[in-house]
């Protein structure tokens, strides 16, 4: 076991666990603990919005999956990577004030509370929150599994043992400090990941003998490394222009992402996180991704892609900047995992028993379940991580596809369009996960295009066309209940 790594590690986590506990001090104290817990109070500024978004969409995926396919696929998966840019710009753009503005006036804590009081619908709620709970599992297993893999190349413990330790963090830090725990760690994350992403190609480029040598052994390697279309040519023009859907536009669908435009306190902090948010990402996607094709010629022959950031790592540093600089993937994993679990337990506790079970809880009872069903639900996906994939990208992506061609026009057009209904907001998200999960199974990146394009092409169809279609029925139901 290098403790010269781990010593770092065992900092940043003591300082994550403090502000998890100051953090739930303030829940405690909070007039409404559903706000406190599930949305920080809508009281984030700029920079803490821009970060928080940063460290929620920055996960396992980006820092330990994504690599290892950039060391597969070479420097076509950057272009792909890079399509990630613009997903706080779009995000802030379309919610933006409008949402923020709706979302109070609705009083809505979470997603499913904006779409219920938009909708009027139980049909609609319990088709979300079942949505956010299939392909959030699967999101979730991917961070477990990249946690636990980085826990293992760091301390040389077995796979499972590393897994249990990791959950063990996580659940203990979300279940004490609820989201404002989390937006608040979230800050501290994503300066972490930024700084050690640079600090990580930096350190990687002069092991490689400089960007000339590493692209001259690529090339010698093989030609295909370096070229837009990646070493086996599967990334055609068309695959890699439809990227801009499920990692750019799409991401205004994301459940995750989506709360945090709820939850910033003025349009200041609006358009500063739009800005700090577009460079953070832009550097550590570019960083993180490059890295990854870079360590071929440093590190040869790796067979597991989940593993080339944490080897690499301990490689090109010193033992104690090693374990600064995988900080930063710890990181990412444990913000999304953060991220994911509040949103998991808020559709089940929010969204679903006080809604439908037990409207009249008290808050001492509320708290209860919460912390129990976060609990819970980190356990099941324990138990889902113990058969890790080779490369965990291919989960948390068919989560990103599943959740955004279910809940994105639902969302903008939800916002946008006043002729939007029940209807049409029903049978969209049943098309969206239908068609999607259809797809992925037995026909795959149809047309050339990632499985999403299609489903989010019908589930926008279907809500237009069943709106329009419905428009007199929901004007005579609105005339019935006084509406």
């Amino acid at each position: 076991m290098n403790w010269g790594v781990i010593t770092p590690l065992i900092i940043f986590l003591a300082i994550i666990f403090a502000i998890g506990i100051w953090s739930n001090k303030l829940v405690l104290k909070s007039q409404s603990f559903l706000e406190g817990y599930f949305l920080g109070e809508r009281s984030m500024g700029g920079f803490i919005l821009a970060m928080t978004m940063v460290a929620t969409y920055g996960s396992a995926s980006s820092f330990i999956g994504g690599p290892g396919v950039a060391y597969t696929r070479g420097l076509g998966w950057v272009l792909l990577a890079m399509t990630q840019l613009a997903t706080g710009y779009f995000t802030l753009m379309v919610l933006g004030k409008k949402f923020a503005i709706v979302s109070r006036q609705y009083k809505a804590v979470t997603l499913i509370d904006f779409l219920k009081e938009r909708y009027q619908s139980k049909a609609v709620v319990l088709l979300s929150a079942a949505s956010i709970i299939i392909f959030l599992f699967s999101s979730m297993t991917a961070q477990w599994i990249g946690g636990a893999r980085l826990v293992e190349s760091l301390t040389g413990l077995p796979y499972s043992t590393a897994l249990y330790i990791f959950a063990f963090s996580v659940l203990v830090f979300v279940i004490v400090g609820g989201f404002r725990a989390v937006a608040l760690t979230d800050t501290v994350m994503g300066v972490v990941m930024f700084l050690g992403t640079l600090i990580l190609l930096i350190a990687t480029i002069k092991a490689g003998g400089g960007v000339s040598k590493i692209i001259s052994d690529l090339a010698a390697e093989n030609p295909n490394l370096i070229s837009p279309f990646g070493a086996d040519g599967s990334l055609s023009p068309t695959y890699v222009s439809s990227y801009w859907i499920l990692v750019g536009v799409g991401v205004v669908g994301l459940p995750q992402i989506a709360v945090r435009a709820m939850s910033y306190k003025n349009s200041k902090a609006m358009h500063s996180a739009i800005v700090i948010g577009t460079i953070v990402v832009g550097v550590i996607m570019l960083g993180m991704h490059l890295i990854g094709v870079f360590a071929r010629p440093v590190l040869p022959g790796i067979e597991v892609g989940d593993t080339v950031m944490p080897l690499l790592s301990m490689k090109v540093l010193p033992p104690f900047w090693a374990g600064i600089v995988l900080a930063a993937p710890m990181a990412a994993i444990m913000s999304t995992v953060n991220a994911l679990l509040i949103l998991v337990s808020s559709a089940l506790v929010k969204d679903i028993y006080l809604n439908y079970f037990k409207p009249s809880a008290s808050d001492n009872h509320i708290k209860k379940v919460s912390f129990g069903a976060t609990a819970v639900i980190g356990v099941i996906v324990i138990i889902f991580s113990l058969s890790p994939p080779d490369l965990i990208v291919w989960l948390n992506l068919f989560a990103f596809g599943g959740l955004e061609s279910v809940f994105i026009w639902p969302v903008i057009m939800g916002l946008y369009w006043s002729g939007g209904n029940k209807y049409g907001a029903i049978t969209s998200m049943i098309i969206g996960m239908g068609s999607y999960i259809w797809l992925d199974r037995f026909y795959p990146n149809a047309f050339g295009f990632h499985t999403v394009v299609l489903p989010i092409i019908f589930s926008f169809i279907f809500f237009v066309v069943v709106s329009l279609a419905t428009r007199s029925r929901t004007a005579t139901e609105s005339i019935r209940f006084g509406k």
